[in-house]
């Protein structure tokens, strides 16, 4: 994925100061010793660090370690530009995905077009943004079966719907329906859609809504806010994703699974695009079999 620098005076805006990091002399990285984190707020009960940790495990890098640090959103570019030449890179939640872009040296294309970056790799030129939070739509969808989509249903407006539209363009579906309570606060998804290059038609009334007949939902909504939407007929038995994986099962996947429908819960999405994060901080292809054991392990607790 191309990488576009970011056009700003370091100067004025407090940026560029990344020289822990960046090319600086008497820079020094010892590649066996290494450091990656989450950042976010709440971040106790992540299980990135399940999903590193086995990781580097597998891959034989005994002296790479993985944590999570709290952070909230005005704390994240002095903790990013305090960081040292030890740390290979940074996985981040809410609400930090669209600051993200604020705090970095340069950012990949798709993480500008989706208007987040949920992954801070670092060089010894700096840090590089990205997403890959669309690659974990896109991987848990296709391991399900889906690998091209005709119509599709999303389910809210949020940072995890745009990475959604981003993940249904790719496969084939430029125009899905997004199911909103308020159109008029959707802006930032429209704002994505059109970088994006995609038209998605934006219906309001979810309290009331009746799902179209699809090939998928993609549900992006916050634990328990599904419920009101059920029951639901699930015209056609379409692929449910829903991104919750805590508490699973939720109503709205024990509906889908009732009436017929294939289920996609949020661990196979975590999953993925953990291993996608894993592949861009040590360039090495992620063990994708270690990972999936260690987070099924670390679900069940």
């Amino acid at each position: 994925m191309e990488r576009q620098e970011i056009d700003r005076d370091p100067e004025v805006q407090g940026y560029g100061r990344a020289e822990r990091i960046g090319n600086v002399e008497g820079y020094a990285r010892d590649e066996s010793r290494r450091r990656a984190a989450i950042l976010g707020s709440p971040v106790a009960h992540s299980l990135s660090p399940t999903l590193h940790n086995a990781a580097y495990a597998a891959l034989g890098l005994d002296g790479w370690h993985y944590e999570r640090i709290e952070c909230q959103e005005n704390e994240l570019e002095d903790l990013v530009a305090g960081l040292g030449p030890e740390w290979a890179g940074l996985s981040l939640t809410m609400p930090l995905k669209r600051a993200t872009l604020r705090v970095t040296d340069r950012v990949s294309d798709l993480a500008v077009a989706v208007g987040a970056a949920n992954t801070l790799v670092a060089d010894a030129t700096g840090w590089s943004a990205d997403n890959t939070d669309v690659a974990g739509i896109i991987r848990a969808l296709r391991e399900n079966g889906v690998e091209k989509v005709d119509r599709a249903l999303v389910l809210g407006a949020g940072g995890t719907a745009q990475s959604a539209l981003a993940a249904l363009r790719e496969l084939g579906e430029p125009a899905p329906t997004v199911l909103v309570r308020d159109p008029n606060r959707a802006d930032e998804l429209r704002a994505t859609a059109e970088r994006l290059g995609v038209r998605p038609v934006i219906v309001g009334g979810m309290l009331e809504a009746t799902f179209p007949t699809v090939d998928v939902v993609i549900s992006t909504l916050p634990p328990g806010a599904a419920d009101v939407l059920l029951p639901q007929p699930w015209l056609g038995r379409p692929v449910l994703l829903d991104v919750i994986y805590a508490p699973w099962p939720t109503a709205l996947a024990t509906s889908a699974f009732a009436a017929g429908c294939r289920v996609v819960g949020g661990l196979p999405v975590l999953l993925h695009q953990a291993a996608a994060q894993v592949e861009l901080m040590t360039g090495r292809p992620a063990p994708v079999a270690a990972m999936r054991d260690a987070l099924t392990a670390g679900a069940a607790h």
